[in-house]
């Protein structure tokens, strides 16, 4: 397996209930070329913003998915596990799994503090 950076390198919130490929448009953070973006199947579009997209083949009306395909889809979905597994960490701070009750002016500051002591545990290995 490549050694792959999972750290947190950027954020973007928005008041209330909203899609994550919402946030992802409404943010209009600007990736590098190279970088891969791996999304689910709520993403469907995503390659119109961002070229190098990698998304889950969906089934087609009335048509399974071949094997080869279901194989993508399953390789694709270990390769997120990654990514699934930095917001679980994240979570535990309770900063995006509960309500944030508190002023939403320091909402972006506590968020990156959190980060930048997840960054720090994975680089010190913690």
């Amino acid at each position: 397996m490549n050694k792959v950076d999972q750290s947190v390198v950027a954020i973007f919130s928005s008041r209330g209930k909203n899609h994550d490929f919402k946030i992802f448009k409404d943010s209009k953070i600007a990736f590098l070329k190279d970088t891969k973006l791996l999304g689910d199947s709520g993403f469907q579009g995503a390659q119109k913003i961002h070229e190098n997209t990698t998304l889950p083949i969906k089934k087609r009306k009335n048509k399974k998915l071949t094997k080869e395909e279901r194989e993508y889809n399953q390789k694709l979905a270990q390769d997120r596990v990654l990514n699934e597994n930095v917001l679980a960490v994240l979570k535990r701070f309770k900063i995006i799994a509960c309500r944030y009750r508190n002023r939403r002016k320091r909402f972006g500051l506590r968020f990156n503090l959190i980060a930048g002591i997840y960054n720090f545990e994975l680089k010190n290995g913690f």
